[in-house]
């Protein structure tokens, strides 16, 4: 277990220096007068690492080691000493021999410490014996493993002066000072952690070296060794808002924890390099590492390297450097520099010439002169990043106040010297917050549409449609990025869809107009928006070409969205998975105990989680985020106390307060290490049963998983014969479509007259015309006249050749909504016709000489006169495309769904493509194979039934980014929050749609534009959810567990596990006054309820009842009323029945029984719907036993769900067409009257849910053949 629990703060301390044999040596030559300062070769003193205390068994008196100290159980070496080592000197001319270990006892070390190195990190300048003493100094170091782990190290050097008598005897501190010569040595304490916690580690060297220098030398290493053993006891605090603080006399030293999961500790000052740099020259810089140059920095201050160089790794994320990182070198070092790979280390600026001659493509920074520079020239060759980027970089740096000295100015001076260290850390804190935001936007401006040129299901990043999109002075910087390492590691987290910071951020930033671009799936052509910007600098003045991944198709009659303008100096972030603005609340530990002593350890343990005790019960259940990070430190504690079984109730409770600091690898660990005898009591308890029963189901598929995370392949054109399977994956990887039924459509149309299989020329052919049309219409230059025609998110997709027409020469233009006239000579806009507006196209023929020249012709509702245009060869294919564009305006109309347009729009431009690429008299042909819409008009009406069109406001499609329809499980609306801000969750109501593969998608509801990117809840399909209260969702699941999504921050963090079969229903109780507690209730499968206090999380009760398939439950009247495959139920509070419905005769042999069911309170009746009929029955609940009343629904072989909405019940049925085809109805009844009042044909498969929307609307979601949400109106 010890191997995977997370160290403490402390993995070694080591001191370096000279001993007191060569100290003699020393001494000698001194008397000889070889010279005032000497420079010697260090020595390995101490090596101190956990654990320190031990448990003696009495028994039998062999030794068991304890789980003291957090660290982890690791190999070790040891050093012992040799008397008979020839212990050598340093000459003058400063030569060296190799370093020496020395040591008067075993020195044990973790594995991973090379001491040869250290010895020369520790002394990098060289070790000196001096007559004059010098200032403590502190530098900072990083050990990088094979592996790519890091460790971190914090050096204090500090003098000590030695005195010698005639015999050579040697004196520390003595008063006899006439008869004694002084000399001075240094000593160096290395502190070494997994953890860069620069500034606490220093606090804590500093706090010791005042202690130390007031000791005498025969304490030193008992000093040393009991300073180690208290750094050891100190806990890393998880991620989150919770720091860590302890005391070292004089000082109260806090260890921050991380921000997020995904982001490293932060104990940097980040304002460093902007103190050091321009803002120009910090773009420089982050310029080099992303594209991974060789880089080296140079100071004469060796603190400065680390610190540094450590807030430029800091500054790039989430990318992250994976290649040698030594920010410190030593002089013996130096060959290092001449590593072919790419690198970042520091040097003396000392050997700046030197480093600068050997290789020719360094990169040098200079931190003390503020340069960088390339090593072949005096400036930066390297391409700046982009230039939106850049700017947009500059402008927030210069805003940023960096000088704390100005900003306390107006403040009263502290006469504390810990409130004072407070109040700076609280600044820096804030400056650092901000300066993480700027540097995160940069790095979302510069990769955030990396995203709209990924494929997730094939893992394809298509990199040269990618950079076409990009302007060309950035191509340069782009194409080198794009193959370093550190940028295909960040394309396997987009891909992995990994909820880091740059996703939040790239949601925070992105425009209402942005978002509705994602809902559509149509190809690449700028808006007249983004054609305006030619001549229109906008507000922020980032100008940028667009090259987005499909154009907004949503009918601007049937969807208005405003759009946001954001200003760059007031523009606000949102960096974490908690607000930055929340307070940090500190923890502090007990007084340090004697720590070499295992009782004293023992009983600090046990205060240690006593206090913790007590903060988890003073904390309000509200907070569930700071009540996680309790339960985490406890149950760390716990662990290394030896409590394992308290250890697991403690992480298990990580479940109901924040499962994103979830140990698995330790808790996995803790779980193989349990004794039998433990083993078994945790198998009694069930809580503990499931917790490890689902621990090793994670640990079994974690190992399962690639470990490198999953592929990422680049897009290629193909080079041998593609059969149907083979074409529909790669033409999803090339991103030109992704729906499975176009393609293949595609691929019928490529195949006429041939074998079915695609040879790669002609797909070759197809994909190099596609992409040239796409840059066609990007070079498309409108005038200004034409502009103030067009709609904003329209975009010109075809363009004819210069052609003879009725209303004079010109071009023929299409958009997404119109054909028009570009007028030659005069550049000018004649509207053709809106497709809406056609009524009839043909082709014909006009007579020219002898000749008969094709011409076609369309008739509009708007004119009298035909339109006509000589469009010679090109007649045939546009003859087809405005076709199928009328078809697919006349069926989105009438069914209100925009993707219907899309779709049609898509299904032109393949015909347009596959002309063009095959270049045959089969290519007319066989185009036909694409014109879905206009084969649809003719085989089945497009016409919707009157009422179904009046009724229907709205359609949208969820699954837009799959390619195949999901199934819409669940439909939630949530109310907008008056006095909640946007970022905080509050704002416009939403829409929370659940699809079969488990993921839950949020919708602006005002404007029914995707507001998040998806959610993964679990890896099951869900069947319920309910919103507790403004802040928690509630979404019960096909595998059992209850999962909480924050709607605030979109973020699912929190499981209930207490049922044992699929959840299938949620029930909120009404609180009766404002000081009682508010009560939920879930139901699964197995016939169990559990009753839920929703602030704490805590079951009440549970119980089961007598019934088959329990499928949902509802509150009346303080009663729970459970709806079961075989009857309803009235159960009482105690789980005892009051009242049982069971089903009609007539439907006895039903194999489903009852589906659904809804009560009301005023007419205490109760309507039931059936899974195997097409009827409703309605009983009255004051006498259950009175006869009930059925009303039949016609065209309806299953009852699916209820709602009420006003004064009517609108149920969701599977239906049949008189074709016998699946269909989706809708019924509207008369709850007085028992009457249909409207009969809604509302989609192609059966309706799965139905939810309202504040009484105006009626949601509806299809099952996976239809797999749309309907918007319907209520009167």
């Amino acid at each position: 277990m010890a191997g995977n629990i997370p160290p403490g703060l402390l993995e070694a301390c080591v001191v370096l220096g000279v001993s007191n044999e060569r100290l003699k040596d020393i001494h000698l030559t001194q008397l000889q007068g070889k010279g005032k300062e000497s420079l010697v070769e260090a020595e390995v003193l101490q090596v101190h690492a956990p654990p320190f205390v031990t448990k003696e068994s009495s028994s039998n008196g062999t030794q068991q080691d304890l789980d003291a100290a957090f660290c982890r159980g690791q190999r070790r070496r040891s050093f012992k000493k040799k008397r008979d080592r020839l212990l050598s000197t340093i000459s003058d001319s400063g030569q060296t021999n190799e370093p020496v270990v020395a040591g008067s006892d075993d020195l044990s070390v973790p594995q991973n410490i090379d001491l040869i190195a250290l010895l020369q990190l520790c002394f990098p300048d060289g070790l000196r014996i001096t007559n004059e003493s010098r200032e403590d100094s502190y530098h900072f170091l990083v050990f990088t493993d094979v592996f790519g782990n890091q460790t971190h190290g914090v050096v204090a050097q500090y003098c000590k002066p030695v005195h010698y008598q005639q015999d050579n005897g040697i004196h520390q501190n003595s008063q006899q000072l006439k008869k004694l010569q002084r000399l001075y040595t240094t000593y160096s304490i290395c502190v070494i952690s997994k953890y860069p916690y620069y500034n606490a580690l220093r606090d804590c060297l500093s706090s010791f070296l005042l202690q130390l220098k007031t000791s005498r030398m025969c304490d030193f290493e008992e000093q040393v060794k009991e300073f180690s053993a208290k750094l050891a006891l100190v806990p890393i605090p998880p991620p989150g808002p919770l720091n860590v603080v302890f005391n070292l006399r004089p000082f109260q030293i806090e260890l921050p924890s991380r921000l997020d999961v995904d982001r490293p500790v932060m104990d940097l000052d980040l304002h460093l390099p902007f103190l050091c740099f321009k803002p120009e020259q910090i773009l420089q810089i982050i310029s080099s590492i992303l594209m991974e140059q060789r880089v080296v920095f140079l100071s004469t201050n060796w603190a400065k390297l680390t610190l540094v160089s450590e807030c430029f790794m800091v500054f790039i994320h989430p990318l992250r450097w994976q290649h040698p990182f030594v920010p410190v070198l030593s002089h013996q070092m130096l060959d290092f520099i001449m590593a072919p790979t790419a690198f970042v280390m520091g040097c003396h600026t000392s050997h700046f010439e030197e480093v600068a001659e050997e290789l020719d493509d360094l990169v040098l920074i200079d931190i003390d002169q503020r340069t960088v520079l390339s090593s072949t020239s005096n400036r930066f060759d390297l391409p700046d990043v982009p230039l939106t980027a850049r700017e947009c970089f500059i402008f927030r740096a210069k805003g940023l106040q960096l000088h704390y000295d100005l900003d306390v100015c107006h403040a009263a001076s502290h006469t504390d010297i810990n409130g004072l260290r407070a109040h700076r850390r609280q600044w820096q804190c804030k400056v650092n917050s901000v300066i993480l935001n700027v540097c995160m936007e940069l790095i979302v401006n510069i990769f955030s549409e990396v995203c709209d040129f990924l494929n997730y299901g094939h893992r394809v990043f298509n990199s040269e449609e990618f950079l076409r999109s990009r302007e060309m002075t950035d191509h340069t910087f782009y194409k080198k990025v794009l193959d370093t390492h550190i940028f295909h590691s960040f394309l396997r987290d987009r891909l992995n869809q990994k909820n880091d910071a740059f996703t939040r951020m790239q949601l925070n930033i992105r425009s209402e107009s942005r978002r509705m671009k994602t809902l559509t799936v149509s190809p690449r052509r700028p808006t007249m928006e983004a054609i305006n910007r030619k001549y229109v600098q906008p507000e922020n003045g980032l100008n940028r070409r667009l090259g987005m991944s499909m154009p907004n198709l949503a009918d601007h009659r049937l969807l208005t969205v405003p759009i946001r303008q954001t200003s760059m100096g007031t523009m606000t972030f949102q960096s974490g998975s908690w607000s930055p603005s929340r307070p940090i609340k500190t923890f502090k530990l007990p007084e340090f105990p004697p720590p070499l002593f295992y009782q004293y350890v023992q009983n600090y343990y046990n205060d240690l989680i006593r206090d913790l005790s007590k903060a988890i019960s003073g904390a309000s259940p509200d907070d569930s985020a700071l009540l996680a990070r309790y339960y985490y430190l406890r149950g760390l504690v716990n662990s290394v106390a030896g409590k394992r079984l308290d250890a697991l109730t403690d992480f298990q409770s990580l479940y109901k307060t924040d499962m994103d600091i979830f140990p698995a690898e330790m808790l996995n660990a803790l779980v193989e290490s349990l004794p039998a005898e433990e083993r078994r009591t945790a198998e009694r308890r069930p809580d503990l049963k499931r917790l490890i029963s689902r621990v090793k189901r994670e640990s079994d598929r974690e190992r399962a998983r690639p470990v490198d995370g999953g592929s990422v392949k680049r897009f290629k054109l193909p080079k041998k014969h593609l059969h149907m399977e083979d074409f529909v994956r790669r033409v999803q990887e090339s991103g030109i479509v992704r729906d499975q039924g176009t393609i293949q459509r595609l691929f019928e149309a490529l195949t006429v007259g041939k074998q079915k299989q695609v040879d790669p020329e002609t797909f070759c052919f197809f994909y190099n015309f596609w992409k040239e049309s796409e840059v066609a219409a990007q070079d498309v230059d409108l005038p200004v006249v034409v502009l103030e025609h067009l709609e904003t998110d329209e975009c010109v997709y075809k363009l004819s050749s210069s052609v003879k027409t009725s209303h004079g020469v010109g071009k023929i233009a299409m958009t997404q909504r119109r054909l028009f006239l570009l007028t030659e000579g005069r550049p000018g806009y004649v509207e053709i016709t809106k497709f809406r507006d056609i009524e009839d196209v043909k082709i014909s023929s006009a007579p020219f000489l002898l000749l008969r020249i094709p011409t076609l012709k369309i008739k509009t509702s708007h004119r009298k006169e035909t339109f006509e245009a000589n469009l010679k060869s090109e007649c045939d294919v546009w003859h087809l495309m405005i076709r199928e564009m009328w078809a697919g305006r006349k069926m989105a109309d009438n069914h209100k769904d925009p993707q219907f347009m899309e779709q049609a729009l898509t299904n032109v431009l393949l015909m347009d493509a596959v002309v063009g690429s095959l270049q045959s008299q089969k290519a007319i042909f066989a185009a036909t194979k694409l014109a879905y819409f206009d084969k649809k008009k003719h085989e089945v009406p497009t016409t919707v039934p009157e009422t179904t069109s009046e009724t229907l406001k709205h359609k949208i499609n969820p699954s837009l980014d799959q390619t195949a329809p999901q199934a819409v499980d669940i439909l939630l609306y949530t109310p907008g929050q008056l006095g909640v801000s946007e970022l905080d969750g509050g704002g416009n109501p939403k829409l929370w749609c659940a699809l079969s593969d488990g993921k839950v998608l949020v919708f602006d509801a005002a404007s029914w534009t995707m507001q998040h990117n998806s959610v993964q809840v679990g890896k099951s399909g869900l069947n319920c959810m309910l919103a507790v209260n403004q802040q928690q969702l509630w979404i019960g699941s096909k595998d059992s567990f209850i999962y909480i999504i924050n709607s605030w921050s979109v973020s699912c963090n929190k499981q209930l596990m207490e049922h044992r079969g699929e959840v299938t229903g949620l029930a909120l109780e009404e609180r009766t006054d404002k000081f009682s507690q508010t009560m939920a209730y879930s139901c699964s499968k197995d016939s169990s309820v559990v009753v839920w206090d929703v602030s704490t999380l805590q079951v009440k009760r549970q119980f089961k009842v007598s019934c088959d398939r329990l499928q949902s439950i509802q509150i009346h009247n303080g009663m729970l009323w459970c709806c079961g495959g075989d009857c309803l139920l009235e159960v009482r509070r105690n789980g005892t029945v009051h009242r049982k419905v069971s089903l009609p005769n007539h439907l006895l042999s039903s194999p489903r029984g009852f589906s659904s069911f809804l009560l009301f309170n005023e007419s205490q009746q109760l309507w039931a719907g059936f899974a195997d009929a097409g009827e409703l029955c309605v009983w009255h609940c004051r006498d259950l036993n009175k006869p009930f009343i059925r009303i039949q629904l016609k065209d309806c072989t299953a009852v699916v769900c209820m709602i009420r909405v006003k004064n009517q019940i609108w149920v969701g049925c599977h239906g049949r067409s008189p074709e016998g085809k699946t269909r989706g109805k809708i019924y509207v009844l008369n709850k007085d009257r028992y009457t249909v009042e409207k009969e809604l044909m509302a989609h192609e498969d059966s309706v799965q849910t139905l939810c309202s929307a504040e009484d105006r609307y009626v949601l509806s979601g299809a099952a996976r053949a239809d797999g749309k949400i309907g918007i319907w109106k209520v009167e």
